[in-house]
C-alpha cells in the first residue's frame, strides 16, 4: 500500500507523516481493543496496539514523536474549537492525549480522555498528563454518558469505528450541557467506500484514481495497516449528517481536511488533493 502524504520535514529514514497513519491511531480506541476491554465487552479479536513490536511501529510516527503540529488536519482542526477557559472536556478515543493537553493548556477545567488501549493510556499519562486532566481505559460505546457533564465533546479518528454511529450521537447530546458543542473528526466516506484503502495504480506505480464502491451500503470495511487487519464501518455522508440532526444537534461546521499550502511540495502531497480523507463537523446542542 503507497503511502499518503501529509507531512513536512521527515528525517532521512523516517515514514512522512500521513493520513492513513493517523487514521489507524484510533483502532486502538474501538475495535483493536486492550485485555481489560476485551474481557469486558466479549470481543474476540487481536489488539495489535498491546503487542510490543507494533507499538513501537506506532511510537515511531512523527504525529506520536511530535503531537498536534504533525497532524495534517491540525490547521483545520484548531480553528473550530471553542473557547475552552473554564470548560469540562470529553475526549472520545484520547490516544497519547494530545487533544486532552491542548484543553488543559487553554484553560480548560477538567478533561476526561478514554481511550480502550491500555498502552495508549499509558502513553497519554506519560506525555500528556495534567492536574486537570484524568485518563481512563474505556470504550467510546461502554462509557456512561452522564447527563449535562461536559461543555465539549471532541473525538478524532474514532468515530469510523462504531457502527451505530447515531446511537453515540444521542449519548453524546445527552451528555453535553446546554449550548455544549461536539467537535469531531472522522475518515471521509468517500474514502472508507472502497475496500483496502488504496489507490489503483498505473502500471509505473503512479496513483490512477481512488476506488469508491459501495457508498450507499453502510457497514463494515477492513484495511492493513503496519501488518494489522484493522475493521472500520462506513457511513455515507447522509448518515453522518442527518444523524446529528436527528439527535437534535444543530450543524455550524463541515469541512473536508486537505494539506496545507506549505506541504505541497511534498513527494505525493498533490495526490491528497484528488480525494478527501477526513471529515470535521462541528455541531452544537439545539
Amino acid at each position: 500500500m503507497r503511502e499518503h502524504f501529509y507531512k513536512t520535514g521527515a528525517a532521512e529514514g523516517d515514514k512522512i507523516e500521513n493520513f492513513q497513519s493517523q487514521v489507524c491511531v484510533c483502532a486502538a480506541s474501538t475495535n483493536l481493543t486492550c485485555e481489560k476491554g476485551r474481557a469486558e465487552m466479549g470481543l474476540k479479536m487481536t489488539n495489535e496496539y498491546e503487542k510490543q513490536e507494533f507499538f513501537d511501529q506506532y511510537a515511531r510516527m512523527p504525529r506520536s514523536r511530535e503531537g498536534l503540529s504533525a497532524a495534517g488536519e491540525w490547521h483545520q482542526l484548531k480553528p473550530l474549537f471553542p473557547a475552552l477557559a473554564g470548560k469540562r472536556v470529553l475526549d472520545l478515543g484520547c490516544g497519547y492525549g494530545w487533544h486532552c493537553k491542548f484543553a488543559q493548556e487553554q484553560g480548560s477545567a477538567r478533561i476526561l480522555g478514554i481511550d480502550l488501549s491500555g498502552r495508549m493510556i499509558n502513553e497519554a499519562q506519560r506525555r500528556n498528563g495534567g492536574a486537570k486532566i484524568t485518563y481512563r481505559v474505556c470504550g467510546i460505546e461502554e462509557y456512561e454518558y452522564p447527563e449535562g457533564m461536559w461543555d465539549l465533546v471532541v473525538s478524532n479518528l474514532a468515530l469510523h469505528y462504531i457502527e451505530d454511529l447515531e446511537q453515540i450521537f444521542r449519548k453524546v447530546r445527552r451528555t453535553l450541557r446546554r449550548e455544549g458543542i461536539f467537535l469531531f473528526n472522522i475518515e471521509h466516506p468517500v474514502f472508507t467506500a472502497g475496500q483496502g484503502q488504496d489507490w489503483i495504480y498505473e502500471e509505473d506505480g503512479r496513483p490512477k484514481y481512488w476506488p469508491v464502491d459501495d457508498y450507499f451500503i453502510p457497514g463494515e470495511r477492513r484495511t492493513n495497516f503496519l501488518g494489522c487487519d484493522v475493521k472500520k464501518q462506513h457511513h455515507p455522508l447522509t448518515q453522518i449528517l442527518m444523524g446529528l440532526i436527528n439527535s437534535e444537534f444543530g450543524l455550524e461546521a463541515v469541512e473536508e481536511a486537505k494539506p496545507p499550502r506549505e506541504m505541497m511540495d511534498v513527494p505525493g502531497m498533490k495526490d491528497e488533493l484528488r480525494r478527501p480523507m477526513m471529515l470535521l463537523v462541528r455541531a452544537r446542542v439545539r
